[in-house]
């Protein structure tokens, strides 16, 4: 199996070029290449497949096997990738998810603009590659039983969540997948994740089992996040967390309309003008290498 590693801010996933032919048995595939001592190491696959809704599709599986709906640094990951290899000459570009079809704009550095892409397995030569990518991630789900969580109540915003004996105020927001949003006081670097992210993941209150952003406000433009990721525990960085934990953090009367999330692999610029609209993210994405694995 040909593949390339990508990650966006650290979360990083192996990228599968499917359009044209299918993967087989991608869960498996996903808990071999993902381990970080037998395989390649990365929190996840990620399979890039022809679409009849978009321009592409983005199938993800988590460390554990499991099919997520959206990985926000993933579907950046997606764009670069599907840019640089000459996959499309297009800056603006729709990608299908489980989420449904999100719209991004890619920012490309030293772009050419008089040469055209050839699809081609190797990157495109001699010209611009894609830094940046905004995503429109569309409008944060809050209806606890659409997330989904066991929650009184139109929103659970500033909800009690009692884990491992001890009392959190949750808010919840789906992304595409479900979110539980802690604030703390607590400086969340000095948290044992570990220890705590297991419980809130497979929390009874959260049917599908949830990923959980641990969050300080530092002041009302930045904020500070770590992550337990549903089916790959702590990682460097999620796209989608990050997207809640600013939802969330305006919906708690904390934080302004635009804002940037520290996480533990960089920033993310997040901005959502309220309920009914869509949440708008912007970051990075990066290649590591290429390779080929036999299975």
């Amino acid at each position: 199996m040909k593949f390339t590693k990508m990650h966006g801010l650290g979360n990083d996933y192996i990228y599968v070029n499917c359009l044209k032919a299918p993967l087989p048995n991608p869960q498996e595939t996903a808990k071999t290449v993902s381990d970080r001592h037998f395989g390649i190491g990365a929190d996840g696959l990620i399979l890039i497949q022809p679409s009849e809704k978009a321009d592409f599709e983005m199938a993800m599986y988590n460390a554990d096997g499991s099919r997520a709906e959206m990985c926000g640094n993933g579907i950046r990951c997606v764009a670069k990738y599907v840019y640089d290899y000459g996959l499309t000459d297009k800056t603006d570009i729709t990608i299908e998810t489980l989420a449904g079809v999100k719209r991004l704009h890619l920012t490309v550095e030293g772009e050419d603009a008089s040469l055209r892409p050839q699809p081609q397995p190797a990157l495109s030569q001699g010209r611009g590659k894609v830094s940046l990518v905004k995503v429109d991630m569309g409008a944060p789900e809050l209806t606890p039983s659409k997330i989904p969580v066991i929650a009184p109540g139109g929103q659970a915003v500033g909800a009690p969540l009692e884990v491992n004996g001890k009392t959190y105020e949750m808010t919840c927001v789906s992304m595409g997948n479900p979110h539980c949003v802690i604030f703390m006081e607590e400086d969340v670097r000095e948290l044992d994740l570990e220890k705590i992210g297991p419980s809130f993941e497979r929390h009874p209150n959260f049917p599908n089992r949830t990923n959980t952003e641990f969050v300080n406000i530092i002041d009302r433009q930045t904020l500070r996040m770590r992550v337990w990721e549903r089916g790959s525990g702590e990682t460097l960085a999620c796209g989608t967390g990050a997207c809640a934990v600013a939802v969330a953090a305006m919906l708690n009367q904390k934080a302004a309309s635009e804002v940037t999330v520290r996480l533990l692999g960089g920033d993310l610029k997040i901005s959502w003008q309220g309920t009914g609209t869509p949440v708008y993210m912007t970051g990075p994405a990066a290649t590591v290498f290429e390779g080929e694995v036999c299975l």
